[in-house]
């Protein structure tokens, strides 16, 4: 009989063993903070490329140009109380067909 409760008793911590380490999953926590398991390391990193600082090319030609004098290749009068080199470079004329 005493080996019959040892086998119970040693199921019952096994599915109990099982059970509690489904229940916690494959994160671990430290001070209350989850961390992933070490399996993230394998994956390479996806690499974005960064953003240019105005993505609108042809909006923002326009909008410093919206006559489109520059374009057109005008001498263009500096506006008023504009030094004459404000720091902007003209806009990169676009070829056709983009």
């Amino acid at each position: 009989m005493r080996t019959a409760k040892r086998v119970l008793l040693r199921g019952l911590l096994g599915v109990a063993a099982v059970g509690a380490v489904a229940a916690i999953g494959c994160q671990s926590r430290l001070g209350g903070v989850p961390y992933p398991t070490p399996h993230y390391l394998k994956h390479y990193p996806t690499y974005l490329a960064p953003d240019p600082a105005f993505p609108l090319q042809r909006e923002r030609d326009s909008m410093l140009d919206p006559t489109g004098e520059i374009r057109r290749g005008a001498a263009v009068a500096p506006a008023l109380g504009a030094p004459p080199d404000a720091g902007v470079a003209p806009p990169v004329p676009v070829a056709p067909g983009r």
